[in-house]
């Protein structure tokens, strides 16, 4: 179980997967789509999402031509579990985990 904690709070580090998280909060995208706001290359971006895919944190599958992502919100439960033996935290909770990515990472509307 710690190797898999280590990967997950590894993954969650990184400022633009937590925005990637939080994108992916309101519905499933195409990598194209989460790659959109960002100022990096597709193969940055695709670096990003295999390290969210192997902590478990999202999924891919791809749809005719298109790769398409989707959050896994049960793989915070053992990142939950851990922080919740210390006493101080509570259970995650999809949306204060929402409200805190937003708070953290305001997203810019560029319309």
């Amino acid at each position: 179980m710690s190797s898999d904690l280590d990967t997950v709070f590894a993954a969650l580090a990184d400022p633009t997967r937590r925005a990637i998280l939080a994108m992916l909060l309101e519905d499933d995208m195409a990598v194209t789509d989460v790659a959109e706001p960002f100022e990096m290359s597709l193969a940055a971006i695709s670096k990003h999402l295999m390290i969210l895919t192997k902590a478990g944190l999202i999924s891919q599958e791809k749809r005719g031509r298109v790769k398409w992502c989707k959050l896994e919100p049960d793989a915070l439960r053992s990142a939950s579990v851990w922080m919740q033996g210390f006493g101080q935290f509570e259970p995650v909770n999809l949306d204060a985990f929402e409200r805190f990515l937003e708070s953290q990472l305001p997203l810019t509307d560029d319309t």
